[in-house]
């Protein structure tokens, strides 16, 4: 029997997981200080589209209302540049996806999921920053809602994806759950969100928001609560084994009977990476496209370098 190597042995201590993960985390924490400040400002919006010209007979010129070409980046399909610049897009592009920060964070904490994405085929990205004086997520919530509305408004599309990190998944709960967003939101996506409330947010502190993601809180009772009318959106949570910010790790988890979800368990990566790591933000475009899967997706696949800790399941 061969003895083990010094570097078989090294990677098989139980706390070089943690240690490469708070590694990351240290790293992403790093440059987003740096990046913090390109996100304070509200993003402008971007320019009016030009209208999609019309033959006699009411259908479009760019397909007649045929589906969308296979290929991104060519024709009318996802992506392209006339399927991106004619108005109105639905049926020719993926659907806008709006993205929410947490806590006392900025929109600039999706700058590489946001690149991604538009590199393989969304034109229509938006980002919504909470306002620093917001103190309750349900108020969070309407201001969701009226931004949810303009962008329904400017793009044409009768539903949009959402994607929201910590906090941002709460008031995007909210919102579907209770002021009737499940019209307009076909996906939405949460990120190490405190589905069940988590520990780590001080009992007793003196800001509302961080009260309400504690377990038990009643704005966390109220998203318990049953759904008589059903719900049309879909939901997809990712929770990770090394989430420093979950106490428990699976509060993370979404459980409720009357949602349509899909936990997706993360390995080895921590709170503040999740929006950052390769392999959650190609599972994410998987799920937005509709082309997830149920097993385990490889740290090493080409999206994610071979040397990454991560892992999805």
């Amino acid at each position: 029997m061969r003895a083990p190597t010094a570097l078989s042995a090294l990677t098989a201590l139980p706390g070089l997981p943690f240690l490469r993960a708070a590694a990351m985390e240290a790293l992403v924490l790093t440059g987003h200080v740096l990046l913090y400040p390109t996100g304070v400002r509200d993003e402008r919006p971007p320019p009016l589209l030009t209208a999609l010209p019309t033959s006699p007979d009411g259908a479009d010129e760019a397909g007649g209302g045929a589906s969308p070409s296979p290929g991104p980046g060519t024709g009318t399909g996802p992506g392209s540049d006339t399927a991106c610049s004619l108005l109105p897009t639905e049926g020719r592009t993926h659907p806008p996806v709006l993205l929410l920060h947490g806590f006392v964070d900025n929109r600039s904490i999706f700058l590489l999921l946001r690149r991604a994405l538009a590199k393989h085929g969304w034109c229509h990205l938006y980002a919504l920053n909470h306002s620093l004086l917001t103190w309750d997520i349900r108020v969070a919530a309407e201001r969701l809602a009226e931004q949810v509305e303009e962008i329904c408004a400017r793009t044409g599309h009768r539903r949009i994806d959402l994607i929201g990190h910590s906090l941002g998944g709460l008031t995007a709960r909210y919102y579907v759950q209770r002021l009737g967003g499940d019209a307009r939101i076909r996906t939405l996506i949460t990120l190490g969100t405190p589905h069940s409330g988590t520990r780590a947010a001080p009992p007793f502190s003196p800001h509302p928001l961080i009260r309400q993601m504690r377990p038990g809180s009643s704005l966390l009772r109220d998203l318990a609560g049953p759904e008589p009318h059903g719900c049309r959106t879909s939901f997809v949570s990712f929770w990770s084994d090394l989430d420093e910010l979950m106490i428990p790790r699976s509060t993370a988890r979404l459980d409720h009977p009357d949602l349509r979800v899909r936990n997706v368990h993360v390995r080895g990566v921590g709170h503040l990476s999740l929006p950052v790591d390769c392999a959650v933000s190609a599972r994410i475009r998987a799920e937005l496209a509709g082309e997830a899967h149920t097993g385990a997706l490889s740290a090493a696949s080409p999206e994610a370098p071979s040397a990454s800790p991560a892992g999805v399941a």
